[in-house]
């Protein structure tokens, strides 16, 4: 199942909290890459929702012209054939 952006979103914010009580170093290292990480990830999910939405557009769009051009072939045919 794929993240959303806001998970990946929440889960860095409890990284970077994380990090700021953090007393030992390496521990605020840590969640420091794991903040940096989450929010590749959310990066990542953002832009997949956008291509797929973009994507979607596309098809609706291609749709619509295919069924158009298919509408106005038939009303062609049906003037040919009423003549």
């Amino acid at each position: 199942m794929a993240q959303s952006y806001e998970f990946y979103l929440e889960r860095a914010a409890d990284a970077k909290k994380a990090a700021q009580s953090a007393e030992l170093d390496n521990v605020r290292d840590r969640e420091l890459r794991a903040e940096k990480t989450w929010l590749g990830l959310a990066k990542q999910a953002r832009k997949i929702t956008e291509d797929r939405a973009k994507a979607q557009a596309e098809r609706d769009e291609r749709r619509e012209a295919e069924a158009a051009s298919q509408a106005e072939s038939q009303a062609e045919a049906e003037a040919a054939a009423a003549q």
